[in-house]
């Protein structure tokens, strides 16, 4: 098996983290962040808005069973596109919804699915296509956040199950059994 990666911001990454280890093909999940001015950021210094770093998570995939775009489709359908630099109450650059392609052909992939995502969406898509800077991965107690204490903190439990759903809904092929 060869795998690949996809780096996708869309929000909060405990809630990204959440939908995209449901996957049939995604093979590893990590928090972490991206896209900012500061060496070794922290949670702390992320969340002050202060690195330019975006709440991001990195999969590693099986392109024999789920493709890039599938990826960014799923991503698409699961957090809103429309919002600029927020999900919800998460307000903050922090928050963007992005693209961070790690070669060209994953680059040409984020174009077509914009253009797919815009479809679904009267408002404009506003996910940006930036370039792959460093990764620093998040903390530990950020990581599979979700199956261990984020199923007891209220915000987790708001946000994350009707992500689920949207992905159960309409990626149900996808989807671990």
């Amino acid at each position: 098996m060869t795998t690949e990666y996809a780096i996708i911001a869309g929000g909060c990454f405990w809630c990204t983290e959440a939908v995209f280890k449901q996957i049939n093909g995604v093979v590893s999940v990590e928090s972490g962040y991206i896209g900012g001015h500061v060496a070794n950021p922290t949670y702390q210094r992320v969340c002050n808005g202060d690195t330019g770093h975006a709440e991001a998570i990195r999969l590693g995939f099986d392109p024999e069973k789920i493709s890039y775009g599938d990826l960014l489709d799923i991503s698409f359908a699961t957090h809103d596109p429309t919002q600029l630099n927020r999900q919800g109450n998460d307000i903050g650059t922090q928050y963007r919804s992005a693209i961070f392609p790690l070669n060209e052909a994953q680059a040409v992939d984020a174009k077509a699915a914009i253009a797919r995502a815009q479809l679904d969406h009267s408002d404009p898509i506003v996910t940006t296509i930036e370039a792959a800077t460093e990764w620093y991965p998040a903390e530990d107690y950020h990581q599979n956040y979700w199956a261990g204490e984020g199923q007891e903190n209220r915000y987790c439990m708001a946000v994350i199950p009707p992500k689920l759903q949207k992905l159960k809904k309409r990626f149900a092929d996808r989807t671990l059994s």
